[in-house]
């Protein structure tokens, strides 16, 4: 069906370069005519359900999440209305990646930081959340702000040309996209779950490597472990603390590159990865490492958020970094599997302390009592060879299935694109697709905001 789409008969010139050409029949209005400020605060606290925005979707934000905000805050919140749209308007600057345009569908209160739109008579909440979402998307939003960061007013943007269909077609793109997206999300949950499968096979190969070695005929003693297995018997047992010191050292000028800590690829250069967080205004004071170094994100090691640096560089000063005191003795990519395998990951989520599940930290002195085998350096050196001969086929198949998605995302952004500026017509298509609820995209939304643990507490940082 999507594939039978063709153009509209006759265009008209937009007047934006982004925007293009539209049909000839839709109108064409200034912004203010399509949308209008929100102005409602909460004052009296009329309301107590918090929104937030996250990776373009409007959420209740949970509970456990509004620690440091007093009742009082909550005055200056603006009430939204299912249908009401927002733009997270801040630091257009740094941030070129961020979803910025949500629609919200719950009654609640959302940051004054935002700001809130309402549509005008003749404008489908729908279709103008997605006029708006293709602004977003095709970075054109960028052009718009001002000051050093670049921050968003609706003055700033309020004679920008909005390119209107008629309320029945607006329904129809609606209705199509809603479509159209569900099949496109289900696809991308298939590819995800097959990804999460080969990821548990590879954890397994990884697990029996670094916690039971390579020859099963070898004998085994007990590990003194409570919570790990029989060991080979020439393998040995020391607490992190004889293995590995805290080092602090700092950049004096944030020159040095910039890496993450992710709980899927362990430390990365930073530009290798989709980072839709803020960029700090200067790197100076950050810690430094060293290849070799093992590098914890202190409030996200439960989840994985730890690995042994092949690069120079700097990091976050909120993270821990451990360098190895013997250097020879320990081979960095056999210490990340073992410390990332199913038995460490959970002792060290025991081993992390916090009020809340999502706010649990390893300190360094839990890390230093941890327990860690240790097989001798060339054993080591086998078990990696191993691992990788054993998992080259999993990457393979992972990588071809991420690049599958990302084609997919492109594919959807360039339909909505499409079909939102007038470039192809959906109006017959729309009239004989069956009634579907809109796609709940959180599985997706929380499989990248995942992608990166690193940023997790910026994430939360972002949406309040």
């Amino acid at each position: 069906m999507i594939a039978d789409l063709k153009p509209y008969a006759e265009y008209k010139e937009s007047g934006l370069p982004w925007l293009g050409q539209v049909p000839g029949h839709w109108e064409t209005r200034p912004a203010f005519g399509a949308f209008v400020v929100n102005h409602e605060r909460n004052h009296g606290m009329k309301e107590k359900t918090v929104l937030s925005l996250s990776y373009g979707r409007i959420v209740i934000k949970p509970v456990e999440k509004l620690h440091g905000l007093v009742p009082e805050s909550f005055e200056t919140y603006q009430i939204v209305n299912p249908g009401d749209i927002v733009l997270r308007t801040t630091d257009l600057q740094n941030d070129h990646t961020s979803l910025r345009v949500g629609i919200v569908r719950d009654r609640g209160i959302i940051t004054s930081a935002y700001l809130a739109l309402r549509v005008n008579a003749g404008v489908s909440p729908g279709f103008g959340f997605q006029f708006l979402n293709v602004w977003d998307m095709s970075k054109a939003i960028y052009g718009y702000g001002s000051g050093l960061r670049q921050n968003l007013d609706f003055s700033h943007f309020k004679r920008m040309p909005v390119a209107l269909p008629p309320p029945a077609e607006q329904v129809a793109i609606v209705r199509f996209l809603d479509w159209a997206n569900g099949r496109l999300e289900r696809a991308i949950r298939a590819k995800r779950k097959v990804i999460a499968l080969l990821n548990e096979q590879k954890q397994a190969i990884i697990h029996r490597a670094v916690t039971r070695g390579l020859d099963p005929s070898v004998r085994f003693k007990p590990s003194g472990i409570p919570w790990l297995a029989d060991i080979p018997e020439h393998w040995e047992v020391q607490r992190a603390k004889y293995l590995y010191r805290e080092v602090d050292e700092r950049s004096t000028d944030g020159s040095e590159e910039l890496l993450s800590v992710s709980h899927l690829t362990g430390v990365t250069p930073r530009s290798q990865k989709n980072i839709t967080m803020f960029k700090a205004a200067s790197y100076t004071g950050h810690k430094l490492c060293r290849p070799g170094d093992l590098v914890v994100n202190t409030m996200w090691a439960w989840m994985g958020a730890l690995g042994v640096s092949k690069h120079a560089g700097i990091i976050s000063p909120a993270y821990a970094v451990y360098r190895p005191r013997r250097p020879a003795g320990i081979i960095g990519i056999y210490m990340d599997g073992l410390l990332r395998s199913r038995p460490y990951m959970s002792n060290i989520m025991c081993r992390s302390t916090g009020l809340r599940a999502s706010r649990l930290r390893l300190y360094p002195e839990e890390f230093f009592r941890l327990p860690i085998i240790q097989p001798p350096t060339n054993e080591q050196r086998r078990i990696v060879e191993t691992i990788r001969e054993e998992t080259i086929e999993l990457d393979t198949a992972t990588a071809r299935l991420e690049r599958e998605i990302d084609l997919l995302r492109e594919y959807r952004t360039r339909l909505v694109a499409d079909v939102v500026t007038g470039k192809l017509d959906v109006r017959e298509a729309a009239t004989g697709l069956p009634d579907e609820a809109a796609p709940d995209t959180s599985a997706e939304l929380a499989g990248d905001m995942l992608d990166d643990a690193s940023n997790l507490d910026e994430v939360e940082a972002e949406e309040i």
